[in-house]
Formats: C-alpha cells, sequence, structure tokens
C-alpha cells in the first residue's frame, strides 16, 4: 500500500473523471490519499469529498497565496472544521514569496495564526515553502520549541520540498519530515537528488501535488496518484534501497505523522 501525502483531488480538473483516477490510483497500490486545501472554500468542499471517499483524508486552512484578506474571524472557521475525524493536519499554510499574492506581513500574520490552532488542536501542519525558506524555518524554529507532546515528534511536513540543503537539515531537525514530489525524477534536479540521499528514511514522504508537477515520463499531462510509484522508484534508487523497502517506509511514516487509522 502507497499514500499520496498531496493531491488536490478536490480541484476542478479532476471533475470529469475522479472516479477513473482513484480507481487508477488503486490499481497501483495507492490506497490512501491526503487533500489539503488552499482556502476556506476548498476546505469545505474536501470535507464532503473525504466523507465520500474510505482511503481519503483532508487538511483544512489556507495556502499563503490565499491570505489577501487574512482575518482573525477565518480561525474559527478552520478550527470548527478541523474537528472532522478525517481532518488529520491544518494546511497547506506557509509563505510563498513568488506570486506576491498577499503582502509578506498578512502572509505571516496567517501563518501564525495557523500554527497557533494547529498546536491548540494537536494536530501537524503541511508547509508551503516557496522562495520563503529563511522567514519559513525562523518561525517553524519558535513554534516547535513547546508544542504539545502530542506533535512534539511530529510536527509536520515540508510539502513538496525544493529548498536549500541547509533548509533541509534545518527542517530535519525541528522534527519535520520532507515530501518529495515530480521534480525528484527531472533531468535538472541533481541538487534535489543529492538532498533526498542524505534525508533519513524515516523521515521521507511521497506526494503528488496533483494535478501540478507531473513526473516523467509524463511530464507536462495534468498529474494524478496513480504516479507515485514513479517517484517511489526514483527515490528509491537515490537511497540504493528497492522501491517495496521505500514504498512501505514512506506508508509508514505517513500513518505515524498523520495518526491515519489503518
Amino acid at each position: 500500500m502507497l499514500v499520496d501525502t498531496h493531491c488536490h483531488i478536490n480541484f476542478d480538473s479532476y471533475d470529469e473523471d475522479r472516479a477513473d483516477v482513484l480507481a487508477r490510483a488503486a490499481a497501483v497500490g495507492v490506497q490512501t490519499i491526503i487533500n489539503p486545501a488552499v482556502d476556506l472554500a476548498t476546505s469545505h468542499a474536501i470535507l464532503t469529498l473525504i466523507e465520500q471517499h474510505s482511503g481519503m483524508y483532508g487538511a483544512v486552512g489556507i495556502h499563503p497565496n490565499s491570505t489577501a484578506d487574512f482575518d482573525d474571524s477565518m480561525i474559527g472557521e478552520i478550527e470548527a472544521m478541523a474537528h472532522s475525524t478525517k481532518v488529520i493536519a491544518i494546511g497547506e499554510i506557509g509563505l510563498d514569496y513568488h506570486w506576491k499574492e498577499s503582502p509578506k506581513e498578512t502572509q505571516w500574520k496567517s501563518f501564525e495564526a495557523q500554527l497557533e490552532l494547529a498546536k491548540r488542536l494537536e494536530l501537524p501542519v503541511i508547509i508551503h515553502n516557496r522562495e520563503a525558506s529563511d522567514d519559513v524555518m525562523r518561525i517553524l524554529d519558535e513554534w516547535v520549541k513547546d508544542l504539545p507532546p502530542k506533535i512534539k515528534d511530529r510536527p509536520g511536513v515540508m510539502h513538496s520540498f525544493s529548498a536549500p540543503e541547509s533548509i533541509a537539515e534545518r527542517a530535519l531537525a525541528a522534527g519535520f519530515y520532507l515530501g518529495f514530489t515530480g521534480p525528484i525524477t527531472y533531468k535538472n534536479a541533481d541538487q534535489l537528488r543529492h538532498i533526498a540521499a542524505n534525508v533519513p528514511l524515516d523521515r521521507m514522504l511521497v506526494e503528488t501535488d496533483g494535478p501540478f508537477l507531473t513526473p516523467v515520463p509524463y511530464r507536462g499531462k495534468r498529474n494524478e496518484p496513480s504516479y507515485i510509484p514513479l517517484i517511489v522508484e526514483r527515490l528509491a534508487s537515490i537511497k540504493q534501497v528497492d522501491a517495496e523497502t521505500l514504498g512501505a517506509a514512506t506508508t509508514e511514516n505517513a500513518f505515524r505523522l498523520f495518526e491515519m487509522a489503518k
């Protein structure tokens, strides 16, 4: 069994064939999918979707690119949704300095408020970081200092990791897992593969980030959970283990981090 720890299966790009996408995933052993939100609307939509599918779990929260209109009242709405038994994380949350959809100060406010919510609810977090590594780690290093025992050793995942090696080291030191996506298969990703080679096997996760970041040989097409084995195979070769070992380890890591029911 494999786990896709990050796929936006609720997005409209899957509307016409979502059932087929899920069937193809199951056929290659991907029986568990985590669907993170990007705003309040997708958080609500995900609650409905995860109740319809036994192997699907959700995360609720506000993506940094959706924070321009953030205010503190939104935290209460996220909290209410987070009490669903199949919501296993707060996310995806973080900072994004690439698209500049929201001022940095607003992103910081939203990020820190949602981190405090996760701490209070004792839920791990799914972290989005794009061109904001130093600020992300500054905030996370402070946040992990007084986490409750339940999440002290499993604070969350650095989703679709693509930052420098020094950030990987800081994230691992803070207790985070690192999620690897399609770019690990790309021709120009030698530095990312070097980082992956040095990540402990018990701290790795595999994700599609579907419909984005499709792995080779399907790059350029819509991504989907059935492509998880391609990421597993590439990571296995990097770690010099067989694909079964890598797949089993990442599955165990996912269930340990998110405390999903087996």
